[in-house]
């Protein structure tokens, strides 16, 4: 009976029946369950010591991590009655249950594993012809000629850079000075396959269907309402057609409200991918493409999906 009684006080918080269900049938390490669950180190580290302490979980060491799974005792059918009801009580529990799959996914992808390594030389050495704007502009031409939504286009410099193989770019953003330079330098490049546009990206002056591929270039963090975003950029594409997102992952630097006027202090991919299904979209990609190097060590965020035909 004592026991159970510790148990039952050691689960009374649902974030330790949070980590719990991701344990449940996974080996993860502290730094996992912190992406997954958006929480600091210190917080996930505590309580997974008392979860430890009640002989709820158990870990190995492996490397320089240690890996937690649920621990096999005789506490276990008390366990699974436990997270049966947390599992359809828990509100959060679909999305870290998505966030848990991305997560086991990266670390079994040596792949991925590989060209992190190669994109973390190219920035440092320097090899003869080798920079990210020749690898960008090979990348273009691979690109159909479509058509395409720059979203929150600023000055338009993202959009100069598709105009070479689109075979036309709708620019649109709120500000009539960004609208008005953009203008200005597609007309001193000589590009005429731009229309600039002023609008919100929650009301996007574009027709139904018109564009084959929408792109949201560290735009959608801006959106005060950046599900309404997702839904306008469905209602403009054709169908089978995609949306692209660059976009920060979430972090903590509050400043970034007042410097860069963020609405959002970014999204995590859970937070991507559910606001992307319930735009309609799907065969949804999510992942982490690169880390600033200088504190607040910005994260760039990369979702790729496509509209439901």
């Amino acid at each position: 009976m004592p026991q159970i009684v510790k148990i039952l006080r050691v689960v009374a918080d649902p974030n330790r029946l949070r980590i719990l269900l991701l344990l449940d049938g996974e080996e993860l390490s502290v730094a996992e369950l912190q992406e997954i669950l958006v929480m600091g180190q210190s917080t996930i580290s505590t309580h997974l010591s008392q979860l430890k302490q009640a002989g709820l979980v158990e870990d190995r060491r492996t490397g320089k991590n240690n890996l937690y799974t649920l621990a096999s005792s005789a506490a276990a059918p008390v366990l699974d009655q436990l997270l049966d009801s947390a599992q359809k009580e828990i509100l959060e529990a679909p999305a870290d249950q998505a966030a848990r799959r991305r997560v086991v996914k990266k670390r079994q992808d040596k792949m991925r594993a590989f060209f992190d390594s190669v994109a973390g030389r190219l920035g440092r050495n320097y090899v003869p012809g080798k920079s990210w704007k020749s690898l960008a502009e090979a990348l273009l031409r691979l690109m159909p000629p479509v058509t395409v939504a720059d979203l929150g286009a600023g000055e338009g410099s993202f959009a100069l850079l598709l105009s070479q193989r689109a075979v036309r770019v709708i620019a649109v953003d709120t500000s009539a000075r960004m609208i008005e330079v953009g203008r200005e330098e597609a007309q001193r490049n000589g590009v005429k396959n731009i229309d600039y546009r002023l609008g919100d990206m929650e009301e996007i002056p574009i027709a139904n269907a018109e564009v084959d591929v929408v792109f949201f270039s560290q735009s959608l963090h801006h959106a005060l309402h950046p599900e309404r975003a997702l839904e306008e950029a469905a209602r403009i594409l054709t169908l089978n057609g995609r949306i692209v997102i660059l976009d920060l992952a979430r972090h903590r630097f509050e400043e970034a409200r007042e410097m860069y006027a963020d609405e959002w202090l970014g999204f995590t991919e859970a937070e991507l991918e559910s606001m992307l299904q319930k735009a309609g979209f799907h065969n949804i990609a999510t992942s982490v493409v690169d880390k600033d190097p200088e504190q607040p060590q910005f994260q760039t965020l990369l979702a790729v999906a496509d509209k439901l035909a």
